[in-house]
């Protein structure tokens, strides 16, 4: 059963209208009309509703309803369909085109079939006198007029639907410009080997140079002589790769000024994943860059501040010290704790690239071997740590500072510390979102545990770890060295996590 929608479909490409008012095939019906000696030739299109009469000689009908239509059957054919007379045809012997005007007796139709197989119509020719068949030739030609109709309706949808894509693209172009050029980024776009060949009026207002100057590599001559290399090391790295492109770097500006921008690009790729076109854009964020320079150098300025502020107190308390001796003792746990405070916060506080610590600024194990540096003794190891990296932020360094130094030094006083050959070992687990601490001291004095649990020491490692970063203590006195297992949320000690 032929599918009628598709049928439209087809048909609408063809545009027989436009056929019809140009006289396409009005050569093809006489030839077909004078081949077969009959007074009637015409092509018609066969519509859901109605039979549309493009093309004829001998008759003026334009169109008929498909009702009536001969070439309604001729056109499921794959060969001409004949109808010697039309009245001894139970078909057609009551067809209204057969009992009247214009009295059809003889038809003759060759179909007029698509690639895709769909049936648009027939060329046929027609007379109102009966006829036993046409000969072998005429049969032949009429196939041959058929295909010859049908390519030229072919030929006519190809070349429109080339006129329009070439419309549409012209109409994109225009779109795509249009958009580009009222966009206060500058816009460009490359080749696939990365050929830059388009920029948007934005780029040549911001540069001032003369359109199509900077095609090709002429691009990155306007970039700071100090950003070039590392700008062309990033562009061929993404033309490499196809990663996207994003980088940071001074234009020249017309004036003859370099504004920080920031450039990025991302690939475009057909069907098949290869690349096609690279677009990029350049956004001016030199004032942004400024202000972001102008905060870092606040933000070390206050934090280098605060760091004298733990200077100040801690002096402020060796100086109590000394005028109370009987606060001696506590003075000193004290500056000690204010000391980690310190250390914990030149770990997390803003650095210039020549204040920056190392290892990276975000890791627990960093924090640590900070804190326990005082305790190591030359080459000698005192306290090991092992385990992988996890992240550390703001808000976990200083509960993570006050415990351990609170470890290491009860370690330093009365546990494995206390002894030269004593040692402690402290390993790191993060799994299914709780990071596990284990503290095992060796090689320090038998210890039991304290008659009073709830000192400030204990009570300052129960703050610390539960209460400020939701996690738990357990400890285990046992006779070869202190066990500390400390287990916290990961989600606690980093945003990220």
């Amino acid at each position: 059963m032929l599918d009628e929608v598709a049928r439209a479909r087809a048909m609408a490409l063809y545009d027989v209208a436009g056929a019809r008012d140009e006289g396409l095939l009005d050569d093809l019906v006489r030839f077909a009309g004078q081949l077969c000696d009959e007074p009637v030739a015409l092509v018609s299109v066969v519509e859901e509703h109605f039979q549309r009469i493009i093309s004829r000689v001998g008759t003026d009908l334009t169109e008929t309803p498909r009702s009536q239509s001969f070439c309604a059957y001729a056109m499921y054919g794959h060969q001409v369909m004949e109808v010697p007379d039309a009245r001894d045809d139970k078909r057609f012997a009551d067809n209204p085109l057969v009992t009247g005007a214009p009295h059809i007796r003889f038809y003759a139709g060759a179909p007029l079939v698509t690639a895709e197989g769909l049936a648009l119509g027939a060329l046929c020719v027609i007379d109102n006198k009966p006829r036993a068949g046409l000969t072998a030739l005429q049969r032949e030609g009429m196939t041959i007029a058929a295909s010859a109709a049908l390519g030229r309706l072919v030929e006519r949808r190809t070349a429109r639907e080339a006129e329009g894509a070439r419309a549409a693209l012209e109409d994109s172009e225009i779109r795509f410009r249009t958009l580009a050029d009222t966009m206060p980024q500058m816009v460009w776009s490359t080749l696939p080997d990365g050929y830059h060949d388009y920029y948007n009026a934005r780029w040549y207002e911001f540069t001032g140079m003369p359109e199509g100057s900077t095609d090709g590599e002429e691009w990155n001559g306007m970039f700071h002589p100090d950003d070039q290399e590392r700008a062309w090391d990033k562009w061929r790295y993404s033309l490499k790769t196809g990663d996207p492109y994003q980088i940071e770097y001074r234009l020249r500006r017309s004036d003859g000024t370099y504004r920080w921008v920031l450039g990025r690009a991302l690939p475009i790729r057909d069907g098949s994943g290869n690349i096609f076109r690279w677009f990029g854009t350049c956004t001016d964020i030199h004032e942004q860059k400024l202000a972001l320079e102008e905060r870092e150098i606040v933000s070390q300025e206050l934090s280098h501040r605060i760091k004298n502020i733990f200077s100040v107190v801690s002096g402020l308390i060796q100086l109590t010290a000394r005028t109370r001796p009987e606060f001696a003792p506590a003075a000193r746990d004290l500056r000690e704790r204010v000391t980690a405070l310190g250390r914990a916060h030149d770990f997390i506080r803003p650095h210039s690239a020549n204040s920056r610590p190392s290892p990276q600024i975000d890791s627990l194990q960093a924090l640590l071997w900070q804190l326990f540096e005082p305790y190591q003794v030359g080459d000698n190891v005192r306290i090991a740590i092992a385990g992988g990296e996890v992240a550390i932020d703001d808000r976990a360094a200083t509960p993570i500072a006050l415990l351990f130094h609170e470890l290491a030094t009860n370690a330093a006083k009365y546990g494995a510390l206390s002894r030269n050959d004593g040692s402690i070992a402290l390993d790191i687990d993060s799994d299914n979102g709780t990071t596990t601490l284990v503290w095992r001291e060796s090689g320090g004095p038998i210890i039991k545990a304290p008659e009073n649990a709830g000192g400030f020491g204990s009570q300052l490692i129960e703050l610390s770890a539960v209460r400020q970063l939701g996690g738990s203590v357990r400890r285990d006195w046992r006779p070869e060295g202190l066990v500390v297992e400390i287990a916290v949320p990961s989600a606690a000690l980093s945003r990220a996590a």
